[in-house]
């Protein structure tokens, strides 16, 4: 029970920014029980939809999106978005295999790595609004229905990067690799299951599609990885991070704008 107590621990010591502190004992108890970053998933996702549901609430549109951006990466941290600019300079790159992976591990910034994490931004930006001005046609729910959309994004979010730590291959030895090794199909059938689980409790066949968009957009960038480098790495499973939240939110607003467009009603859905 300690070590699995270590492990959860850990698991928010290292997706989010509460500070309750990081050892390497506490990453080897984590990355045998890699199923628990789904399950911090599910209770960022929740600090995430209250900050969402309160922001909905008492301010206009914009400002909310902005300010459960700020949120997310108060709470999360900017490890991830970091990955997608490492990321980034990597896929850009041109040359050899060997050029391509030396951006990709190189800790400057390039071009590439701030074009693409400035692209996730105002996409996450984006996806945030074009949902708030859909959900105008549920006002009665609206601020509840943003909530739980955040919460499945987020635990589609870190689905997707166990996603790309089950069936990626790793490029090269680190924190990533530990993960990409560790993360057996038994434990991502567990992590799944639970992910699935909780989306369908938030948000019903909504949550379902799209916790399930996630976990494409992380076979997507498995995909793009190997093309480019022939595996994955910690900024691999980071990038799967960012961009899966924001797939999951562009897939719920466009079932929502469908909804609208065919005269139903949502909750027929949950």
């Amino acid at each position: 029970m300690n070590n699995f107590l270590l492990a959860l621990r850990t698991s928010f010591g290292f997706l989010s920014t509460i500070p309750v502190g990081i050892t390497m004992e506490g990453l080897d108890e984590l990355v045998k029980r890699s199923y628990l970053q789904t399950f911090t998933g599910v209770v960022l996702g929740l600090m995430i939809g209250a900050f969402a549901f309160i922001t909905e609430t008492v301010m206009p549109d914009q400002i909310s999106a902005v300010l459960i951006m700020v949120f997310i990466y108060y709470l999360t941290g900017l490890n991830h978005l970091d990955g997608l600019g490492d990321f980034g300079d990597g896929a850009t790159a041109h040359g050899s295999l060997e050029k391509k992976i030396k951006a990709l591990k190189d800790v400057a910034l390039g071009i590439g790595g701030v074009g693409y994490a400035v692209l996730a931004l105002l996409a996450l930006y984006a996806s945030i609004s074009a949902l708030q001005a859909e959900l105008i046609f549920f006002s009665d729910n609206a601020a509840f229905m943003l909530a739980v959309s955040m919460l499945v994004a987020e635990i589609g979010a870190k689905q997707a990067m166990l996603t790309v730590a089950a069936f990626g291959k790793p490029i090269h030895e680190g924190l990533g690799s530990m993960i990409i090794n560790s993360t057996t199909f038994p434990r991502y059938v567990v992590s799944f299951i639970l992910g699935a689980v909780a989306s369908i409790l938030a948000f019903g066949s909504v949550g379902m599609v799209g916790y399930v968009a996630a976990i494409i957009t992380a076979f997507v960038i498995i995909n793009i990885s190997n093309r480019h480098f022939k595996g994955v790495n910690g900024d691999c499973i980071g990038t799967a991070n960012e961009i899966a939240r924001i797939i999951v939110l562009i897939v719920i607003t466009l079932m929502v704008v469908a909804i609208n467009g065919n005269g139903g009603l949502l909750w027929t859905l949950l």
